[in-house]
């Protein structure tokens, strides 16, 4: 564990004037504006803050699922295992008291945050699964994508139940739209894709990425579908239900994608002004949503940045890498 003094490089120039001062504003409850949590044995693919903000959660190529304090000195209080193979992605449910993963070992799991251990193992996939995602709101639904071709809806109050949609190409990314009626999907054949779950057909392709998608990310209030791609764009769609046919609504700029061909995450921060996507060049880059600028390019990594998490109530955003680290960093 150590904590990295005020190595916060901002772009605008009063704020990286008032760090060197040594006068710099603090924002939030982190007890040094950059944390380094160190304790992984490979890659990290997958970071989250639980909902409530008090804890998060980390995975990757070791397979352990990792809980930690968000807060004081940032201790490592709880390990899970039992995938046999890299976990490519986390999630907690919306009342935090369930984590939920997919893996190379072709399985999803439900883990209890309380007792540390795993409640169900879901089969049915035949290849890695690559993306995960559970259901806002009512009965506990989760949504994954698979190399194998398809993207499955799971009701993890059943055994076993799953309701296949058949992609032909491999499933990267997974969400659900916000009432969970839909599912959207992205993949190798870089189209976004809407599925609605009464016809189990696609109604919808949202097409202009060049490249894999390898990130998919729902807004807020559900009204905006951010995703992350190798062509190395960022792009927002509009996916309210009559929304004008040209669904995308700004594409931002400035991350990369390299040769590891990592599933570089993306997402927004609670009130739907920034947005955040792993990056292989190692910086952090944070845009405002409104003016489609980077305002913040951190660095500190020494690796891929795998994925990235704004905090649900405090200015502060955490990234997981291909170095083995989680930094959390305190955002003006």
């Amino acid at each position: 564990m150590k904590r990295k003094g005020n190595e916060l490089a901002l772009i605008d120039n009063r704020s990286i004037k008032r760090i060197n001062d040594g006068v710099y504003d603090r924002t939030s409850s982190l007890i040094a504006p950059i944390m380094a949590l160190e304790g992984h044995q490979g890659d990290i693919f997958a970071v989250k803050f639980h909902p409530e903000g008090q804890y998060l959660a980390s995975t990757g190529f070791d397979r352990q699922i990792l809980i930690w304090n968000a807060f004081g000195e940032c201790e490592n209080i709880s390990m899970m295992t039992g995938h046999t193979g890299a976990i490519l992605e986390l999630h907690f449910s919306t009342d935090g008291g369930t984590i939920f993963t997919c893996s190379t070992d072709t399985t999803l799991a439900l883990w209890d945050l309380a007792t540390g251990m795993r409640i169900k193992k879901l089969k049915g996939h035949s290849n890695f699964v690559n993306s995960c995602h559970p259901a806002r709101r009512g009965p506990q639904m989760l949504v994954s994508g698979s190399d194998d071709g398809t993207a499955k809806v799971w009701d993890t109050r059943k055994k076993g139940h799953a309701t296949s949609l058949n992609n032909t190409y491999q499933v990267t990314a997974v969400t659900f739209n916000d009432t969970a009626e839909q599912v959207i999907s992205g993949g190798i054949d870089n189209d976004v894709k809407v599925w609605d779950l009464r016809k189990n057909a696609v109604i919808q392709k949202m097409r202009g990425h060049t490249d894999t998608v390898t990130g998919l990310s729902l807004s807020p209030d559900g009204s905006y579908l951010l995703s992350n791609a190798m062509d190395n764009s960022l792009r927002i769609w509009d996916v309210r239900p009559y929304a004008p046919q040209e669904r995308c609504v700004k594409i931002l700029s400035g991350h990369q994608h390299n040769f590891e061909k990592n599933l570089l995450r993306c997402c927004w921060s609670s009130d739907g002004a920034r947005v955040s996507a792993g990056s292989a060049d190692r910086f952090v880059y944070i845009w405002d949503t409104t003016s489609r600028r980077i305002t913040y390019k951190l660095p500190g990594h020494n690796g891929s940045v795998n994925d990235v998490h704004f905090h649900p109530s405090q200015p502060i955003i955490m990234s997981g890498s291909s170095d083995k680290v989680i930094y959390l960093g305190e955002l003006e």
